[in-house]
């Protein structure tokens, strides 16, 4: 890739400890993903007390499901359990930026907070230009731009380590 459009991608973020050992955890689970034979997606939700609410990763190749995507299955777990109120403390981790399907999801469940890995620009790249592997080219940020209550998003972070899982797995 050349240097000119590497200078088109977003720059990478930096974290506090609490946010890269969260966004750690969300990118041990895309390995989980991958090892189980689905895309190399991970989704953590964290409460404000630090406590791990939910954990979920891809699972649309196993599952058969197309909206098996890891922040989607990680909300549609979460949100029986937790009150609308403890999930607007919460923060998701996502080992890459959410889609348009999965930020509206974690605009349903009330989460306030997300913060991801590899961005969608990058993504792209690793993909290529199948077209089942193609999503929609909208960032989460739009979503929640428009969204009635803020929600605070923090990426691309940890743009290295979010990458690694995605090495050799996209077919170009």
């Amino acid at each position: 890739m050349s240097k000119e459009a590497r200078d088109t991608f977003p720059a990478e973020q930096a974290l506090s400890e609490r946010d890269a050992l969260y966004l750690r955890q969300a990118i041990a689970v895309s390995r989980t993903a991958r090892e189980r034979g689905n895309r190399p997606f991970g989704a953590v939700i964290v409460a404000a007390d630090g406590s791990v609410l939910q954990e979920a990763w891809n699972a649309n190749m196993e599952s058969g499901d197309c909206t098996a995507h890891a922040e989607t299955s990680a909300v549609r777990l979460a949100s029986p359990k937790f009150s609308r109120e403890q999930l607007a403390g919460a923060t998701l981790y996502s080992s890459g930026e959410p889609c348009v399907m999965c930020a509206g999801a974690i605009f349903w469940s009330n989460i306030r907070r997300v913060v991801f890995g590899i961005d969608a620009e990058r993504l792209r790249v690793f993909r290529g230009e199948r077209q089942e592997q193609r999503d929609a080219e909208l960032s989460c940020r739009d979503v929640f731009d428009a969204s009635p209550h803020a929600i605070e998003c923090i990426g691309p972070a940890l743009i290295d380590e979010s990458s690694a899982p995605h090495v050799g797995h996209w077919k170009t």
